[in-house]
């Protein structure tokens, strides 16, 4: 639980006072802006008071302090009220907004940028590209609306001038994906003209004052507002580096936006324009006017890439369609060619107002959103709107301002007294009525049709003939002379703050409001020469004839009247308001604390006449004795039916509400709630926000419940698929077996036949799992196919046969030619052909050895070529038997020069070629080196195969008779 404030700073809700009188709420309200507390609660709405200094209470840290917890769980503020609309849009897939009221300067516009902040910290921890995208896109319109649609007034520094309601969407997951932004009447007289020690909008003197040298060469104007009428009035009334440090932060925003290049550069040329326009002037001769000093129309025609004629001629004639269908061109006198031009200049910034929100709409509007794929899309509806205005002067501007103020008060009054009020009464809820001021008799005065201001202003517009504005305040007087909220100084003669034929009183709800009727017929007919829309549509910039799309029409094309500027504004608010009242509300009054912007001033009288007007003593009393939260028993019961063993996971009462009843019971809070015909009561949040607590900590329970639930079910149902496979795959692998059993036995079926015993027959490919079992048929297959061929070969060819396999396996791949395919004898000493004439002197030799050394066989004799280690080579007899390996000498008898025992060799190399070179190998590193050669050799007398064989045969033979 995160601490909350101490009891010096007063009560941080005034339901809590101990009484609840106006004195108590303004000692109240009055202490906790002296301490620094400049929010309070009336249950869920939001009392704000204009500190006029930076606070540090909207960092990160108060960020985090608020994210996900209850209205009460810490010190009150905008971000508590911003997360509430948030979890209740999150909670509930309900679509929420958050209204800003209050009159000028009361902080409207700084309390809707903190909650765009809020809601951009709190969304998107994940940092997806395209969302973060979104919210940057949301953030920095801001910055851009503000240049283009703020301007200091005497109330505000930074006041809207125009009216602004946006829509966050966000999707099934509560980030946001996209928005829309709606602008409502933008104040574009005060682009020609302000009141003194006011400016025009921000972003004149921004392009003044900050931008390059460059840039205002290439638009042709000069570093100074004062040089231009349009700005000249509020020149002095700020500092240049606040405006060149905004005309960057503007620069920047509409990179981040997406606008191109291009795009930025038009609408700079735009405003240069208008500032041009502005010093353009207009001289009489009597017969015709002539514009002074053409180079401004120059200038203006570079900008707007028009020509020069066409512009000269759209300020100086208007082109007029007659009842036969010709076409005359019209001169302006010197005061309609000023009146042209201004409407001009005023209908070419609305229009560049407009065009940028559009531009910004199509950047962060929600593209082929899909339900079913995406989830249902919410909103969050952020409405900063012009508050209540009374200057010295109002005029049409401030009564459509007004009339809006009254449409929105309406809309608390319908929401928060009247409809709460009346929802107790239908659920049969006990419950002592509240009065309070309903201001639907205003609003009737100014919208109701036919009878209304509104309509009598269209009439008055209509009517055929000179219709002025005193003949329009006449008729007010005649058809409002009887109601109680209208008057004038014909109606009240002894009310000198009025003067005859010029102003109207009407009583609204935050006072009495004086209205000048001087132009008001003007300004609601908001006439525009045809001209100038088809001077702006031919340009060659295609921002400019982008934003005239009506330009388009010829003279002659019969067009329906449009309608005034009143009842387009009318319709706005009301629809406006018809979509505030579908969704949730949640409430920020704005208070002035005092006419000074002064940080530590308050001023008691026009602070109490602000919180009489706007109701905040009815909203005390009604919240007071009402209830927090309401809902469906359906809906609560499907919300919290977890926190109770009765009715988990489905009860079995005969209706919701004794479901909800024994929920309410099992957690004691009987005395705090109220059950309705159809709804729960709770009159407190600190019960809900206690059932909120144990249904969060069952949730992760019942999660992991279900988890175990279904990943056991996964399970069971992986478990059956597994044995399916396994049952397929053994059945697969059997009838494999068997086809490859069967395929083998085809194959082989009459081998026995056959020249070769099938070792031509091809084998066919074995299964994975026969893999092995094949490679043992095969080799089994092998040695019978060996067998059968060993079989018929006769006992005297054995040993030979041997040799050669094992020569065979010893040389294969490594020797092309071994002698293979020849006999082989052995022992050629003792062969008579070889050596007829000394053959005698071998056997005699072989015999004394073989009774000296007791061999048992001759396993290679031969005559050879010895090399020793001087490479010097001499002729020498080889005779290898079972026991020993001997050197003789052939030219002595065969006489024994070297013997050495066979088993002191432990290897033989021989080379590639077709050479009979050999080296044996001894253990004590006494190498021999022969070549099994005299002489040259002849043709398929390759010895050393041979001699390979016969050894490799001996030793193989010597191995397995010793292993046995």
């Amino acid at each position: 639980m995160a601490e909350l404030e101490g009891l010096e700073f007063g009560k941080s809700d005034f339901v809590l006072l101990d009484e609840v009188t106006m004195e108590q709420f303004m000692e109240n309200l009055k202490l906790r802006f002296e301490k620094g507390r400049i929010y309070t609660y009336i249950g869920e709405v939001v009392v704000s008071v204009n500190p006029y200094r930076q606070m540090d209470i909207y960092g990160k840290d108060t960020i985090d302090a608020y994210r996900g917890r209850e209205l009460y769980e810490n010190p009150p503020h905008l971000y508590a009220v911003s997360d509430a609309a948030y979890k209740a849009m999150k909670r509930r897939a309900k679509d929420t907004c958050i209204v800003i009221s209050g009159e000028s300067g009361a902080g409207k516009t700084e309390a809707s940028k903190y909650i765009m902040q809020y809601i951009a910290a709190i969304t998107n921890p994940s940092q997806r590209v395209e969302v973060e995208s979104v919210k940057n896109v949301l953030l920095k319109s801001n910055c851009v609306l503000e240049a283009f649609g703020n301007a200091k007034t005497n109330r505000n520094d930074n006041s809207s001038r125009f009216g602004k309601y946006m829509d966050i969407n966000f999707n099934f997951n509560g980030e946001p994906t996209g928005g829309h932004i709606n602008n409502y009447l933008l104040e574009k007289s005060r682009v020609v003209q302000q009141h003194d020690g006011e400016r025009n909008f921000h972003s004149f003197y921004q392009l003044l004052r900050g931008g390059s040298d460059e840039m205002l060469e290439s638009l042709h104007l000069q570093n100074d507002p004062a040089a231009y009428i349009y700005t000249k009035e509020g020149a002095a009334t700020a500092t240049s580096s606040n405006d060149r440090s905004s005309h960057r932060a503007v620069m920047s925003a509409l990179e981040v936006i997406g606008f191109s290049p291009e795009e930025i550069n038009s609408i700079y040329q735009i405003l240069a324009s208008i500032l041009l326009l502005g010093d353009v002037r207009f001289e009489s001769d009597g017969e015709s006017v002539q514009i002074l000093g053409l180079e401004a129309v120059g200038h203006v025609s570079e900008l707007t890439a028009t020509e020069a004629d066409s512009v000269c001629k759209s300020l100086l004639f208007r082109t007029v369609a007659t009842g036969g269908g010709d076409v005359i061109e019209k001169g302006h006198s010197e005061q309609d060619a000023c009146f042209g031009r201004d409407a001009f200049v005023k209908a070419l910034y609305e229009r560049l107002f407009g065009w940028i929100v559009s531009r910004i709409n199509s950047v962060i509007e929600v593209k082929d959103y899909d339900p079913a794929l995406h989830g249902k899309n919410t909103v969050i509806g952020v409405l900063d709107i012009y508050g209540f205005e009374i200057f010295d002067n109002n005029s049409f501007e401030q009564f459509c301002i007004n009339y809006c103020n009254e449409k929105l008060q309406q809309l608390f009054i319908e929401l928060i007294l009247r409809q709460e009020q009346g929802e107790y009464q239908r659920e049969g809820i006990t419950w002592q009525h509240i009065d309070y001021f309903n201001n639907q008799i205003i609003v009737d005065l100014v919208e109701q049709p036919h009878k209304g201001i509104i309509s009598i202003l269209d009439e008055a517009c209509l009517s055929v003939g000179k219709v002025t504005d005193t003949v329009c305040l006449e008729s007010m007087g005649t058809k409002l002379a009887q109601h109680p909220h209208y008057t004038s100084r014909k109606l009240s003669p002894t009310d000198k703050t009025m003067d005859f034929q010029k102003h109207f009183r009407i009583r609204h709800y935050a006072g009495d409001v004086t209205y000048s009727i001087e132009g008001f017929l003007d300004k609601n007919k908001d006439l525009l020469f045809q001209d100038f829309k088809r001077l702006m549509y031919n340009s060659a910039n295609q921002v400019l004839k982008e934003m005239w799309p009506d330009g388009q029409l010829s003279i002659t094309e019969v067009t329906k009247r449009p309608l005034t500027a009143a009842t387009l504004f009318k319709n706005s608010i009301v629809a406006l308001v018809d979509k505030l009242g579908c969704k949730e509300p949640y409430y920020v009054r704005c208070i002035k604390p005092n006419e000074m912007k002064s940080p530590v001033l308050f001023d008691d009288a026009r602070c109490q006449h602000q919180v009489a007007y706007l109701g905040l003593m009815e909203n005390v009393m009604v919240r007071r004795a009402g209830f927090a939260y309401r809902q469906h028993y359906a809906r609560v019961l499907q919300r919290y039916k977890m926190t109770c063993e009765y009715t988990w996971p489905n009860h079995l009462m005969g209706s919701d509400r004794e479901a909800v009843e024994a929920i309410v019971t099992q957690h004691g809070f009987q005395d705090d709630v109220a059950y309705g015909h159809t709804k729960l009561f709770v009159r407190t949040p600190r019960s809900l926000f206690t059932l909120e607590q144990e249904r969060a900590a069952l949730i992760p329970i019942l999660v992991l419940f279900l988890q175990k639930v279904w990943r056991g079910a996964l399970a069971r149902r992986r478990c059956r698929r597994m044995r399916a496979i396994y049952a397929i795959m053994g059945c697969y692998k059997r009838y494999k077996v068997k086809a490859h059993f069967r395929e083998v036995e085809r194959r082989f079926a009459n081998v026995r036949n056959l020249a070769d015993y099938g070792k031509s027959v091809e084998w066919p490919t074995p299964p994975v799992a026969l893999s092995q079992f094949h490679n043992n048929t095969v080799m089994l297959h092998r040695r019978w196919w060996a067998r059968q061929i060993v079989k018929n070969i006769p006992p005297s060819d054995m040993l030979e046969v041997r040799a050669k396999v094992a020569a065979l396996t010893a040389l294969s791949g490594d020797r092309k030619d071994w002698g293979v395919s020849r006999a082989w004898e052995r022992n050629y000493l003792a062969n008579v052909r070889d050596c007829p004439q000394t053959s005698s002197g071998f056997a005699r030799v072989t015999k004394e050895l073989r009774n000296k050394d007791e061999y048992s066989q001759v396993l290679f004799s031969g005559f050879c070529r010895k090399v020793n280690r001087f490479n010097k080579s001499t002729d020498r007899g080889l005779l290898i038997t079972d026991k020993c390996v001997y050197k003789l000498e052939p030219k002595k008898q065969y006489k024994v020069l070297k013997r050495l025992p066979l088993d002191a060799f432990t290897g033989l190399s021989v080379t590639a070629g077709v050479d009979q070179m050999v080296a044996l190998h001894t253990s004590c590193q006494d190498d021999i080196l022969l070549c099994l050669q005299r002489g040259e050799l002849c043709t398929n007398q390759d010895r050393v195969g041979e001699l390979v064989g016969a050894l490799v045969d001996h030793f193989t033979r010597l191995l397995l008779k010793n292993t046995c």
